[in-house]
Formats: structure tokens, sequence, C-alpha cells
């Protein structure tokens, strides 16, 4: 069974074949595909079909030298399931042979076919992360169980993140901004069951995705050597250089909540055979590993990399979505939906009493307002500070229109403290 990345392993889970399809709500298996949801056999490369056999523990076990090969899962020969394979697309009886090969594929209890039809049918980069948990205590197997596939599958969605917020941009911290891009970057993004907490995989699309395989491969490996030098020399220097390769505090965090509480745990990636190997990546990159020794340095380098990001100058343009002050006059804290000129999805910043003044009349007639400041670290980029030329933006009458009905559908938040934003 497969599920989105953005989802909890109680939730609805999609088709392995068609991501978008979803189930009625339960956690189940998957159970075998529809004939008609099986990748079309005459665009199925045999030697894509055979490569993905082969990572995923099929076994080729003789054949036709140059004609086809068959193939079985791993195990003891003598298996319910065997594969005809052609050698290439040439041969009159190949689209046949490819086809039936699918449909065994389908009917395979083998939990490794599914995962070969979910590459066939979206050519797709395969991020594999695993845990070694320790032996859970007499009695309480299954409450391991479920709390261990869990915290993988948050760690692993946490990872994913981090790699698709450094395609965005390479920052020591990222707070708030360009999450809602990187998190949209994640939505084709379908992973594989956890059995026992201790195993789970993750198909990339490659066509969405790969920007986001290739800035991990970099980051973990970079994030691997600074926690090597950090603990051989003390120095912390290797993560600042990091930051190039992608490492980040939201890198760092991820690795942490995969390490903490297991006796080690790892990420493997392996490219999508119909796509081949990118630019400037090994043909088969070598395991990340981490201990519970490596703990101490990775929590270090991202309380740094959160206190050494520095504020940026913005000009920002915003809808007002709440005002808040303690009297009739004053200075106020305001809130804005950001429009424009920056990366998150809304700032907070107070406003001495002339400029409140100029927020509230902008709100009132539905005009979003532009505003000069430091957008602070602190916070995770969310707080706008030393603000200034606070002014109304003209917009059309039909922008207007939108903003104001926005703000409507938004007016019990209206006036809501701001505390804790």
């Amino acid at each position: 069974m497969h599920r989105p990345m953005d989802e909890s392993a109680n939730e609805e889970i999609p088709s392995v074949v068609r991501p978008h399809t979803i189930e009625p709500p339960g956690l189940r298996s998957t159970g075998s595909p529809a004939a008609g949801n099986l990748p079309d056999p005459a665009r199925v490369d045999p030697a894509v079909l055979a490569a993905l056999l082969a990572r995923h523990g099929w076994r080729r076990r003789g054949g036709a030298a140059g004609r086809y090969s068959r193939w079985t899962p791993s195990g003891p020969p003598g298996g319910s399931t065997s594969l005809l394979v052609p050698d290439t697309g040439a041969f009159p009886d190949s689209e046949d042979l490819l086809g039936e090969a699918l449909t065994a594929l389908a009917r395979s209890a083998a939990p490794s076919a599914r995962d070969v039809l979910v590459s066939l049918a979206v050519p797709s980069d395969e991020i594999r992360w695993w845990r070694e948990a320790p032996e859970p205590a007499a009695g309480t197997a299954g409450a391991a169980s479920w709390t261990g596939a869990e915290q993988l599958h948050g760690a692993a969605r946490q990872i994913l993140l981090a790699g698709a917020l450094a395609v965005r941009g390479r920052a020591g911290y990222h707070g708030a901004r360009h999450r809602r891009r990187a998190l949209a970057a994640l939505d084709g993004i379908l992973v594989g069951p956890a059995p026992g907490g201790r195993d789970l995989t993750a198909f990339v699309p490659v066509e969405a995705g790969r920007p986001v395989a290739v800035r991990l491969h970099h980051a973990l490996h970079a994030t691997r050597e600074a926690v090597d030098y950090q603990r051989a020399t003390g120095g912390m220097e290797a993560f600042d250089s990091a930051v190039a390769a992608g490492v980040s505090r939201e890198l760092t965090e991820a690795v942490v909540a995969l390490v903490r509480g297991s006796e080690g745990a790892g990420i493997a990636l392996e490219w999508a055979p119909a796509a081949g190997t990118p630019d400037g990546c090994p043909s088969r990159p070598e395991p990340v590993e981490f201990s519970p020794g490596d703990l101490p340095a990775l929590r270090l380098a991202g309380a740094r990399y959160l206190r050494d990001e520095p504020a940026v100058t913005v000009g920002i343009t915003g809808a007002v979505v709440r005002l808040r002050r303690s009297g009739p006059r004053g200075a106020g804290i305001v809130r804005l939906r950001v429009l424009a000129g920056a990366e998150v999805p809304h700032v907070r910043l107070e406003l001495d009493e002339e400029a409140y003044r100029i927020a509230g009349h902008a709100h009132l007639v539905g005009l979003p307002v532009r505003v000069e400041g430091r957008l602070e670290s602190r916070g995770g980029f969310r707080r706008l500070t030393r603000t200034s030329q606070v002014v109304p933006v003209q917009v059309d009458d039909a922008e207007r229109d939108r903003l104001m009905k926005s703000l409507q559908e938004n007016v019990d938040y209206f006036e809501e403290a701001c505390t804790g934003e």
C-alpha cells in the first residue's frame, strides 16, 4: 500500500498505480490493481523492467539467452510468481510477454511487485529510510510497531520537505519562507509501507521531483561529512560550508527525528532507470547512515543555523487580515497576508498610531498596503520589524472585490489576538 507524503498512516490510501485516486478510508492493502490501471505494455522498456526487478530483490533464473529472462521474487525457488521478460521490445511477442508480466506482478503477493508497478507507472527516483529500532518490551510489540511507523513516516516527510526547501533557496534556516511551494513540490510523492516501523520507501516522480532528490543526495552526504568533522575536531565550520549543498536546520532536525529512539538509521537513494543518472551524481549513490552518537553534533548545528541566519530587508505588499491594539489610540499589532515581496504566507508587525490608522483604513476599503522592514529570523521569518512607509496600494476593481470577499470570509479572525503568532 502507498499513500501521499502529507497523510498520516491512518488516513486514506491511494491506489498503487493511480497516485491521485483515493480509496475509501481505512488502513488496508490496496489489493491487485485492475487491468485498466496497469502501465501500457507498449510503453514499458524491457530493460527498465529488468532493472527494477533486480533492484527490488527479484532473481533472474535462466531464460533464452538474447530473447527473454525468467524472474522470481527473492526466496526459495518454486514460488507462485514467475515472469518472462523479453530482453528487447524488437520481438513479435515482446508486447504480449510484457503484458503477461505486468498482470502477474499485479496479482503477486510479493510487496516488491507493487513497488515495481509504481515505478513503471510513473518513473520515479526511490528514497528508502530505515531505522534499527530496539527490541520492544514484552507485551508492547504492537504499540511499539505503530509508534515506530509513525515516527519513521514523519521523519521521512521532514527530510523531503528540507530537500524541497533547499531547491527553492539555500539557507541555514528557512522558517516559513518558501514553505508553500516546497510543500506543493511533494504532492505527487507516494510512500510504501513501513513494516514494524523499520523501513519505508518514497517514490519521487522524476518529472516534478528530481530536483528534490538530487538536492537531498548532496545535502545528506554533506551532513554526514560535517558531522564526522565535528566529532573528530569539535569544530562547526563544516556545517557552515554545507549550507551551499542544501543543509539547513530543517534537515538536521529531520535527521534527529529519524535517529532519535533508534540504534541507528539510514537513507538510500536510487535513480529511476527510465531517466538515467542526473548530472553530478554517482550512478549508484552510497547510503548515508547516522547513529545516536551523531545527535549532539546535529542538535548543535541546528541551534547554530537558527542563531546565525540573518534578518532580511524586504518590501512587502499584503492584505490586512487582523488588527489589534489595547485602546482606541496608540500603536497596534497588524497581521498581513503576503501578496508579494516575501516567500511567507503571513507576517506580523507593530505599527505606530499613524501607520496603524492607515492600515485600518486600507482594510475597510479593501486595499492592500505596502510596507518596508526587516523580516526577522526569530519566530521563523513571520515578524517584520523596523517598519516604515506604510502606504495603501491601488488595485483595479476586480482585484479589490476579490480581496474584500477574502477578508469577509475571515472576519471571525479579524479581532483575534496576535500573541503567539
